[in-house]
């Protein structure tokens, strides 16, 4: 589908980016008429023929509607103008084919009304702007007792969340209207309604949106264990699960006022629930928002939830966890209000790097907003130095991702040096498939290796191998030695040099899979923390990627070489730079074309 854009808009400029959103974009239909009305009371009350329910189960498996899942916590916190800022932003993303399904946590404590009166303070911001609007429902969610195992305590008694929305939400999807959810559930048809918990409310939803049947009816907890029901169920392709907390994205372990720019599901959940749930056990302070948990407590739920829900989707779905502040940000300076408020347009969206919106950001891009193997440092000097605005802008993006295998295992035992006379990993052994891994080396570098000259040369000196996926990217480090010094004296003044051997991904993964990242930042975090050196020719066009990781670079004079390191205090070290090159410098490339003695 084509998409008139006004001239003074620009797309990001990765080509994907662009791509990308030709296949998602989906102009909201030209219809004039409003939403809801008596023309649906009467059509709701009359049973439809057999050739439109059929059509209609057609539309939904062919061409469903591009839809995100938006869980907004303590609205009553938030001011009139952040509001009207996430309302805006909502609305942009209609503009760019996704529609919004909006579920309204008040928090511990919150009542119906509450919980009502938000749900219509955000539909009223909503409406003030272009488009076909907003509607609230309020009867969508009923709750039902779940089936308890035998095993279960005597007394407690389990409920499920099942959606019953008798075509409201399909209506609403049809015609690209954002839907507001309050978070409550009916026990029956004739029993007023009460609080629910936002996270069970969030998954029966993209549960149902999915085309999933509801856990009471399928008889498991596990949402990956649910069989799928028939394709026409299917309402609306979830593209993303968005969380707007005041707390904000998921935080480092090591620096917890820091949230992760993206979260590899695959390889992180466990052990980043883990370190969240030690975290509250020892955290004396309490979130201070109306509820009772620790902060990390409440992470560790917003991760859970996340996981759950993306369980239900396809790969390419992701979460995106921010703070509402973040969410109602946009270009201009300053923020939007009732008296003040831009018309809706591609004018005011994402034009400038300063201000990024991370929901308008992460639709264009499916990226986080800045790279997750960027330091830390970068991006604080590109944002004039404010890691304020930093971590008030920035956003946790999470994807189920790929699985990551490090041999040997870092969390078993980190990286050193072993001696001769220990037992030396080598990529002959059984735990590689040797074949894939040459196959990926040749693919990325779109050179020959001559393998058995690798081999040799490696395979006495290697310190750990990282694998994405299956086989789709990997890192080869080594030990080396700094010309002149004896392995003995190496080993009693610790001047081994860690070095990254190949960097490979393939082709296929190159761009906006993350794969490159996934890979780099095992290596740095997990592997060589205190830091490692390579080389690069000194025309790769990869060469501003690495500029941009590391801790510092050189051009090695006399050769085609550029060096690069991570290191943090290596200047301070003069003895370490002179090994750093001492090695780049010395280590002989194993092309079978030959073509590196130019270099």
């Amino acid at each position: 589908m084509k998409l008139n854009l006004p001239t003074c808009f620009s797309w990001p400029s990765s080509r994907r980016s662009r791509k990308g959103l030709t296949c998602l974009v989906r102009s909201p239909p030209n219809n004039s008429k409003p939403a809801f009305g008596p023309v649906d009371t009467v059509r709701r009350m009359s049973t439809p023929s057999a050739s439109r329910a059929k059509k209609q189960a057609l539309d939904r498996t062919t061409d469903p509607t591009d839809a995100a899942v938006v869980t907004l916590r303590l609205p009553q916190e938030l001011s009139s103008d952040v509001l009207h800022g996430i309302a805006k932003t909502l609305s942009q993303l209609r503009v760019l084919g996704l529609t919004a399904l909006v579920v309204v946590d008040g928090g511990a404590g919150a009542d119906c009304r509450l919980l009502e009166d938000q749900a219509l303070r955000l539909c009223e911001a909503i409406d003030s702007f272009a488009g076909p609007g907003s509607k609230m429902a309020g009867h969508v969610f009923s709750r039902r007792k779940r089936k308890t195992p035998a095993s279960t305590p005597p007394g407690v008694v389990a409920d499920t969340i099942l959606v019953d929305d008798r075509g409201v939400l399909e209506r609403a999807l049809r015609r690209s209207v954002i839907v507001v959810m309050p978070s409550l559930a009916r026990p029956d048809d004739i029993s007023c309604r009460a609080p629910a918990d936002a996270n069970a409310t969030t998954l029966a939803l993209t549960r149902y949106l999915a085309g999933f049947p509801s856990e009471a009816s399928s008889g498991t907890d596990d949402p990956a264990s649910a069989p799928t029901t028939h394709p026409s169920a299917r309402l609306a392709s979830v593209e993303r699960i968005i969380i707007l907390d005041p707390l904000g994205g998921i935080p480092m372990t090591r620096r917890p006022h820091v949230p992760h720019r993206l979260i590899n599901l695959e390889q992180e959940y466990d052990m980043l629930l883990q370190n969240l749930k030690a975290g509250a056990s020892t955290c004396p302070e309490t979130a201070g928002t109306g509820r009772p948990n620790a902060p990390n407590d409440n992470h560790a739920a917003n991760l859970s939830l996340v996981k759950d829900t993306l369980t239900l989707l396809p790969p390419t779905s992701s979460a995106l966890i921010t703070t509402p502040f973040a969410a109602a940000c946009t270009s201009s300076s300053t923020p939007p209000t009732a008296h003040r408020r831009p018309l809706l347009g591609f004018d005011s969206m994402v034009t400038t790097r300063r201000q990024r919106n991370p929901l308008l950001h992460n639709l264009l891009t499916n990226r986080p907003a800045f790279s997750p193997s960027l330091p830390l440092k970068r991006i604080q000097d590109e944002e004039d130095g404010s890691s304020q605005r930093v971590n008030s802008g920035s956003a946790t993006l999470v994807k189920r991702g790929m699985p990551v295998t490090i041999y040997p295992d870092p969390r078993v035992e980190p990286w050193r040096f072993s001696k001769p006379t220990a037992t030396r990993l080598r990529l002959t052994d059984d735990c590689f498939d040797l074949a894939r891994l040459l196959y990926l080396i040749e693919d990325s570098f779109n050179r020959k290796l001559d393998a058995q000259h690798y081999l040799k040369r490696v395979n006495d000196n290697l310190a750990g191998v990282i694998i994405a996926g299956e086989y789709e990217g990997a890192a080869i480090l080594t030990w080396e030695l700094p010309v002149g010094v004896s392995e003995q004296d190496a080993c009693a003044q610790r001047r081994f040099v860690p070095y990254l051997d190949k960097f490979a991904v393939l082709k296929t993964r190159q761009g906006c899979s993350g794969v490159a990242d996934i890979v780099f930042n095992a290596m740095v975090q997990d592997c060589f923390p205190d830091g490692v050196c390579w080389r690069s020719r000194k025309d790769n066009p990869v060469n501003k990627w690495y500029f941009e990781r590391s801790a510092g670079t050189c051009q090695l004079s006399a050769s085609n070489w550029a060096m690069f390191w991570t290191t943090m205090d290596a200047k301070e070290r003069s003895t370490t730079l002179q090994d750093y090159e001492s090695v780049c410098r010395s280590v002989e490339p194993s092309w079978a074309d030959k073509k590196h003695v130019i270099d």
